[in-house]
This record gives C-alpha cells, sequence and structure tokens, in this order.
C-alpha cells in the first residue's frame, strides 16, 4: 500500500493508471456527492448521527414509521435536487461515455451520476435510487411527486394503484434485502475488471464492500481515493488522499486527450 496525500502525485498515479487500464470499473460512495454540497451517511455530523435509520421491517409493519419514513425522504429529494454533479461526477462520466470504464457501480441514491450523464446500461446502483419509489409486491414504479399528492391527500402512505401494495422509495433500507440482478452485474464486472478505482467509500458495508476485494482477487489493480482511511486501505495498490474531484478531473482531461 503507498498512501499520497499531494494532491499533483496523486493526479498523475490515477491519470496513468486510467491511461493504462483496459477494463476499468469505477466504484462510488457519498463521498464524491458530499463536494455537491449533499450530507454523508456515516460520517460525524452525518444522517445517522442525527436520526436513527428506519428498518425495513418497521416501514413493513408500521404505518407511523412509514409516514416518517416519507417524511425524509421528501426533505432529501429536495437536497437531491437543489445539489449539481460536481467535478468528480462529471469526470467520471466523461471516462464511462468514451468507452474508458466498463462499468460504474454507486452506492449512492442521489441520481447524480445519471444527471452528470452516465448511462443506464454501465450504471450498477447497489442501494437503488432516491429518485423514485416502487410497490414492494408487484414493483409498479410511482414517481415522488405521485406519492407527495396520495400523502396529502390521504393523510396516509401511499399503496400501489394497480395492486394495493406498500409503496416504498425505491431505496435499499437496513434489513432489506439487496437487488439479486444488480450485485450479479457488479460482481461480474469487479472479476472483470484490471483496475478497479472506489473513490468516496468508506468500504464498511457489506456486500458492497466485497467488491473491491473480488476485482483484487481476480488480479485487479486497486486505487481507493478518498479523505479520510478507509476499511480496505490495506490491500490497495495505492490510496489517494484529497478531494476527489480534483484528483479525477485531471484523469478524465488525459483521457479525453489520449482520444483524439
Amino acid at each position: 500500500m503507498n498512501i499520497v496525500s499531494d494532491l499533483a502525485e496523486g493526479r498523475r498515479i490515477l491519470t496513468e493508471a486510467i491511461d493504462s487500464a483496459k477494463r476499468l470499473v469505477l466504484f462510488t460512495g457519498a463521498g464524491v456527492s458530499t463536494e455537491s454540497g449533499i450530507p454523508d451517511f456515516r460520517s460525524p455530523g452525518g444522517l445517522w448521527s442525527r436520526m436513527r435509520p428506519i428498518l425495513f421491517q418497521d416501514f413493513v409493519a408500521s404505518e407511523e414509521a412509514r409516514l416518517e419514513d416519507w417524511r425524509r425522504r421528501f426533505h432529501l429529494m429536495a437536497e437531491f435536487e437543489a445539489a449539481q454533479p460536481n467535478a468528480g461526477h462529471r469526470a467520471m462520466a466523461g471516462l464511462v461515455a468514451r468507452g474508458e470504464a466498463i462499468a460504474l457501480i454507486t452506492q449512492n441514491i442521489d441520481g447524480l451520476h445519471e444527471r452528470s450523464g452516465v448511462p443506464e446500461e454501465r450504471l450498477i446502483r447497489l442501494h437503488g435510487t432516491g429518485t423514485h419509489a416502487a410497490c414492494l409486491d408487484c414493483d409498479t414504479r410511482m414517481e415522488i411527486a405521485e406519492a407527495v399528492a396520495a400523502i396529502a391527500a390521504t393523510g396516509r402512505a401511499p399503496r400501489c394503484p394497480a395492486c394495493g401494495g406498500l409503496v416504498k422509495c425505491a431505496v435499499v433500507s437496513f434489513g432489506q434485502s439487496m437487488p439479486e440482478a444488480e450485485m450479479a452485474r457488479a460482481e461480474a464486472a469487479s472479476r472483470a475488471a484490471d483496475l478497479f478505482v472506489a473513490a468516496g467509500s468508506s468500504l464498511q458495508v457489506h456486500p458492497a464492500a466485497g467488491l473491491p476485494v473480488a476485482a483484487r482477487r481476480a488480479g485487479a489493480r486497486l486505487i481507493i481515493v478518498n479523505r479520510d482511511e478507509t476499511a480496505l486501505d490495506g490491500l490497495a495498490d495505492f490510496v489517494l488522499r484529497g478531494p476527489i474531484g480534483r484528483l479525477f478531473e485531471p484523469a478524465d482531461q488525459a483521457a479525453r486527450d489520449g482520444a483524439t
């Protein structure tokens, strides 16, 4: 493991690694979006330090818990909508768009990777998305605005218009099963990578934190880009400390220059 705190050296290492990779996989956590003004969940002052998470089983069992979960989701959606993709989001979107990255795996639910231009077929959302809702029984989609209207009209949590089932924001809550198809895609991409770059994640949450390990075991180089220490620093070839957007932006520019 080599820990690099010098910004210029970190930029050089990341640029050269991306330029030489044939099968780059990007993996992102909440630290990527904090540079857009969205607070993370686990750091001091983050969301979970201010309120206890609502467990999936509580959402299913309690109308009170459902309404509180929706209240929190509406607040988060307002923060997401006010935020804009930052330099890191834009740089990663450029790498994906030009085929430099075969996949972008994210733990984030804020929709900023989508808004930065990452196409659906290359984006793997491990923890779902906060940008819409879905029925827990039949998976019928409901827009957030429809959920707002339903609660305002009835005073109760929304129900599916198709089957009457419970509707929940399409994020993976504590105690809820991970999406099997997305996990399978993420595992396949990780094993196929020759360079795996994890950015803005504490790498503590499983099973997502097992993906860099799987990539490393399959022979990929591993670079961790984060402001703070992570649980997997000892496994990485390089750990780059610093602002994620400023470290990634030159890598994106170098790839663009090399493609022209």
